[in-house]
């Protein structure tokens, strides 16, 4: 009885263990089953169907990407849904997986926060949750004892990184998100950290000195953010480091000397976008294991170290834009050592001061070499003989420099060719019909030379070519049809040739082309239909030329269509409707053709600025705006009968009323001085007449509250006149001041005949008696919201009317400085008579709501109708302004158009310096060009607008390619506002060169 007892309290026992058991194992299972599913139901799209195993007919370990731990009760241990393109939020029932250990989410959808539960997770070593849409703060990982790999890169997180991190992370991940805030000194803690980066964010500060002791610290990148100081030494402490990123930064001082001594273990080291300087290190040879050296965008100057040659390894050598100099045989030395590096595929030393011939060991860098970069220095001589030997290059830049000669035919043997830049030098000759023979070819710039013949024909075989660009050269014969059937062919830049003919029908063909420039040259014959079946066209410039005929109807067709220039040709006919029906087309330029009839009044026609058909006389009827007369109403043949028996009728009588109002009027006009007004009538524009009373009425009886601007001879109010304009801009001339009765006069002169749309837009004109009985003018303008380009360069955001307008991008200076030239261009060339402005200065220059610039106040403006006539304006000298003169006029010199040509270089510099030229700093005789002349291109990012520099530094895009575009944006404009300032007048170029270099600039940074 007693075994029969102790044997059933052991059965007990072994059941109730057993049962113990099974519970335990249930409840564990449970949970995780439960938390997966929860988390399947907070993905709201799964289009690989990665979760479709998730269901009930098989265990939660056999899931897809749930892996189990092997012991009893089977435990989620990983979860990997990478690559999946899941979208919705993350649940936090992970968060009671408790054995979990990785967690790999990457490169999915996933929004909204990190879940905190996440957090308490002490078992997991690895999270991956990059390349997401993730947001908020990162939370605390501080838990998390075993995390080894935390990786958040790619989403939108903000906030600061964490100061509490796991003391084991081994890799830690932060970049391209929104981050703030500094790096945490407490980083220094966690002594076993291999990997950080937390590049592309917003942190600033500088590396904290904390970081010495991370001495197995493998790669570090901290590029693209705002960091500052001097080259943190911490780094040099970091012997293990294998990557070094401090791209795109604001750094500072030299590197150190030894840094190749310290950081022997280099692979690669991307310091580029920042502002180092002194000499390039030589010790950086003893890094033997270096494949990637990056040091773009710095200010280092000296010569190129020869020592460079010793690393074996090296693939990518980038010195693009420093102050490097060659002048001697000596100083080109590195040349002949960098044919050491034989697996070299990357070089380049563009944008430095690089002199003279390229030396023949070029031929001697490795056959693997693939980009070379030589653009813009002040290499000379012939084409560059040694690049022959490198059949590999995928992209050659040789722009902007001085080669002479011809370009040599064994050039079109170099068949990996796709990138050829060519452009701003002094090639002479015909264009190598052997370049067709590059058939990966995607963009061929050969602007800006001498090349003169015929453009090859065979240039049709190209089969992948987007751009070509062979623009301001000295190219005659016809347009070749090959071109336009090159099934790739995205853009067309061959103005400023002598291209002659027709262009083809085949230009119909092009069906990815977006941008034809063809203007000024000489083809003529009809613009044909065909080129509306080019329905990606963007922009088309065709004008300068004579063509004849009509404006295709088929131009309707073109709804990609934003900016469209036919000026300056001989079309006829009438301007067809279904141009303002292309909802994305920003500016139509018809002026100076022969067109005739009825303007559109949809689209773009109901916008005067943008706009332009000057010179068509026989144009009537548009939008209000365009002041044109009033199309006539044809008669039909019962009404033609009527109106010639009236006529016999009334002809006989309005003489004789006629006759009785002239001497009516002689007798009112001897007899008293009565209020008149004038309104430009002469120039054929039917303006509206205003009085004194109009004008009073319209600014409060010319209250001061309604004053805003004051010039020498005249004060300008804001006022509502007519009903169809808001508001007005009326200059009121002061006639007690000497001269500007001849200032009024001067301006109608002026604005009479003129119409551009970067010219302010005069409405109407007053010449009347005021209510003391004195003479009265005052000219009426369209209102120009944003002020002038005076108070946007130098008011404040507490100005109370700057608003936020202090901000100007590089973007709107450029449009601006366009604008200008366009204008100006327009005075000096394209016009019936010369007018010279006489006066240019950023209080003069008024700008629109669209941030268009218009030139205004002509009051000391200068005429002629040929070379042999002398100017209208009587005045013995050039009042002008101070610092914007032109040299010859403040000494009395001829005024002529030159003198314009050196206040737009002035006001150009102006814009981009943000420095007036009568600044303090600028006295004993240095001027505004002088000033800029000896600091670039060596401190040119120190004169430049610090809010360029700010706006450039900021941007996170890849460093390497928008700051290089950007600074050598920068570049070209000071060196066209250079050769407008030059003391000589036969020395500065002209406003139609100058205009079409900006317009070249702007087109080359926006695209």
């Amino acid at each position: 009885m007693k075994v029969t007892t102790t044997a059933g309290h052991f059965l007990l026992v072994f059941l109730a263990s057993i049962s113990h058991s099974v519970i335990c194992s249930t409840s564990g299972n449970e949970t995780g089953r439960l938390s997966l599913l929860e988390f399947k139901n907070a993905i709201s799209v799964d289009p690989h169907q990665a979760l479709i195993s998730w269901n009930d007919s098989s265990h939660f370990c056999s899931w897809e990407g749930v892996s189990c731990s092997s012991k009893n009760p089977p435990r989620v241990t990983s979860i990997d849904l990478s690559n999946q393109d899941l979208a919705g939020n993350i649940s936090p029932s992970l968060g009671n997986l408790t054995f979990l250990r990785n967690l790999s989410l990457a490169t999915n959808r996933f929004t909204g926060q990190i879940p905190a539960s996440l957090c308490h997770l002490s078992s997991l070593r690895s999270l991956y949750l990059s390349n997401n849409s993730l947001q908020g703060n990162i939370p605390s990982f501080a838990n998390c004892s075993e995390l080894r790999l935390l990786w958040l890169d790619h989403n939108a997180l903000g906030g600061g990184i964490p100061r509490d991190l796991p003391l084991g992370l081994e890799e830690l991940d932060v970049s391209l998100n929104s981050l703030v805030g500094t790096i945490p000194p407490t980083l220094g803690n966690i002594t076993k950290l291999k990997m950080f980066s937390c590049s592309i964010n917003g942190i600033n500060g500088g590396i904290p000195s904390e970081l010495a002791g991370l001495r197995g610290m493998e790669i570090l990148g901290v590029g693209m953010n705002n960091l500052s100081g001097e080259f943190p030494e911490a780094i040099l402490n970091m012997s293990a480091l294998v990557v070094l990123g401090l791209t795109k930064n604001h750094f500072s001082g030299e590197l150190p000397s030894g840094i190749g001594n310290s950081l022997r273990n280099l692979l690669q080291l991307k310091i580029s976008g920042n502002f180092f300087k002194g000499n390039l290190p030589s010790s950086l040879v003893n890094a033997s294991n270096l494949v990637k050296v990056d040091m773009a965008l710095n200010n280092f100057t000296g010569v190129v170290p020869p020592s460079f040659g010793k690393l074996a390894n090296l693939t990518w050598l980038s010195l693009t834009m420093n102050h490097l100099h060659a002048h001697s045989k000596q100083d080109w030395e590195f040349m002949d050592s960098l044919a050491n590096c034989t697996q070299l595929q990357l070089f380049s030393i563009a944008v430095n001061r690089m002199e003279g011939q390229v030396p023949s060991s070029l031929g001697n860098f490795s056959v693997q070499l693939k980009y070379l970069y030589l653009g813009q220095n002040q290499l000379s001589g012939s084409f560059p003989s040694g690049i022959a030997n490198l059949p590999n290059l995928i992209f050659l830049g040789l722009d902007r420099n001085w080669f002479t000669g011809s370009v040599p035919q064994w050039l079109g043997g170099l068949k990996s060719l796709q990138m050829l830049d060519l452009s701003y030098n002094n090639f002479t000759g015909f264009v190598p019909s052997s370049l067709s023979n590059l058939s990966q070819l995607i963009e061929l710039n050969m602007d800006s030379n001498q090349f003169v013949g015929n453009i090859p024909l065979s240039f049709g075989n190209f089969q992948f070519l987007t751009v070509i660009t062979i623009a301001h050269n000295n190219l005659h014969g016809s347009l070749p049809k090959e071109i336009f059937r090159i099934p790739t062919i995205e853009e067309v830049w061959f103005f400023s040739n002598n291209l002659s003919g027709e262009i083809p029908t085949q230009v119909g063909n092009a069906k990815q082309l977006r941008n034809l420039q063809l203007q000024k040259n000489i083809l003529s014959g009809d613009i044909p239909d065909t080129l509306g079946n080019c329905e990606n066209l963007e922009e088309v410039q065709l004008d300068q030329n004579n063509f004849t005929g009509d404006i295709p109807s088929s131009f309707g067709k073109l709804i990609s269509l934003k900016f469209l220039d036919l000026s300056h040709n001989m079309l006829s006919g009438s301007i067809p409707l279904s141009l303002g029906e292309l909802g994305r087309l920003e500016l139509v330029d018809l002026s100076f053709n022969r067109l005739t009839g009825q303007v559109p009044t949809k689209g773009i026609f109901k916008n005067s600025t943008a706009t332009q058909i000057d010179g068509n006389l026989a144009l009537c009827g548009g939008a209000l705006e365009l002041r044109l007369p009033e199309c006539p109403i044809r008669p039909s043949n019962t009404t033609k009968r009527k109106l010639s028996v009236l006529l016999k009728v009334i002809i006989p009588l309005a003489s004789t009323v006629t006759l009785a109002i002239v001497i009516l009027v002689l007798f009112i006009w001897k007899g008293k001085r009565r209020e008149k007004s004038i309104s430009l009538s002469s120039s054929g524009r039917g303006f509206p007449k205003v009085s004194y009373r109009d004008l009073a009425r319209a600014t409060n009886g010319f209250s001061t509250s309604n004053l805003i601007g004051r010039g020498k001879y005249s004060s300008v109010y804001q006022g509502q006149l007519f009903q169809d304009i808001n508001v007005v801009a009326i200059k009121v001339f002061s006639l007690e001041t000497r001269g500007a009765q001849k200032s009024f006069i001067a301006e109608c002169n002026a604005l009479r005949n003129v119409r551009h749309r970067n010219l302010v837009p005069i409405l109407t004109a007053c010449s009347s008696i005021d209510s003391s009985g004195n003479d009265f003018k005052a000219l009426v303008y369209k209102f120009m919201p944003r002020g002038d380009l005076h108070q946007l360069l130098y008011s404040t955001q507490n100005d109370e009317r700057s608003s936020d307008l202090c901000c100007i991008s590089l973007a709107q200076r450029l449009s601006i400085a366009v604008d200008l030239s366009d204008a100006l261009a327009y005075l000096h060339h394209s016009h019936q008579g010369t007018i010279i402005h006489c006066d240019l200065k950023p209080s003069n220059i008024l700008l629109d709501e669209n941030m268009i610039a218009h030139v205004g106040d002509f009051g000391l403006a200068r005429f002629r109708t040929d070379s042999r006539t002398s100017f209208g304006n009587s005045n013995s000298t050039v009042n002008g302004t101070i610092g914007y003169v032109a040299p010859e006029c403040a000494m009395g010199g001829q005024v002529s158009t030159a003198a314009d040509v050196y206040s737009f270089g002035v006001v150009l510099l102006e814009i981009f310096i943000r420095r007036r030229p009568t600044d303090d700093m600028l006295k004993d005789g240095l001027t505004i060009a002088k000033y800029i002349e000896t600091n670039i291109p060596d401190k040119m990012l120190q004169i430049v607008d610090p809010q360029l520099v700010q706006e450039l530094g900021l941007s996170q895009e890849d460093p390497v390619c928008v700051d290089e575009i950007a600074t050598h944006c920068l570049l070209s404009v000071l060196n066209i506002g250079l050769c407008c300032t030059k003391s000589s007048p036969s020395e500065r170029i002209s406003m139609q060169e100058v205009a079409t270099k900006l317009h070249r600039i702007r087109e080359s940074y926006l695209r």
